[in-house]
């Protein structure tokens, strides 16, 4: 199974190595889709864990318990079609190919279920055409 999460961590937990204690003591694998973490500052970061459902259930309990705060991922990203002038600039920076120009019209095409709300689209978009759900 698979879920989506954000960790927000408290300043005296951004050095706890939590992905390594996820795999070791939980059988989890954490596939970092987006960091914001440095020394003395809150940090913020989005996984995707995979796992069984029981141990991903134990490593989430766990992580709470160490006071970072663990919230289930159910953003989406959205394309405003009305703004948006299909330049293309945005399909440079998707990691997952999930933007990408039709080679014969030259119009954006958004495959959602390749999307993994990295938000690397966001600033890139000069119309302002690209936002998330929440």
């Amino acid at each position: 199974m698979k879920k989506r999460v954000t960790l927000i961590f408290p300043k005296r937990t951004v050095q706890m190595p939590v992905t390594y204690r996820l795999a070791k003591d939980f059988n989890v694998a954490a596939n970092i889709i987006r960091a914001q973490v440095a020394p003395n500052q809150v940090g913020t970061l989005v996984v995707e864990l995979s796992g069984d459902i029981d141990e991903l259930e134990a490593a989430i309990e766990w992580m709470r318990s160490q006071e970072i705060n663990v919230s289930l991922a159910s953003r989406e990203i959205m394309i405003d079609e009305d703004s948006c002038v299909d330049c293309g600039l945005c399909t440079g920076v998707c990691p997952t190919k999930a933007l990408t120009l039709d080679p014969e019209t030259f119009k954006l095409n958004f495959t959602r279920s390749r999307c993994v709300v990295c938000e690397q689209c966001i600033p890139t978009c000069p119309v302002e055409a690209i936002s998330t759900n929440l």
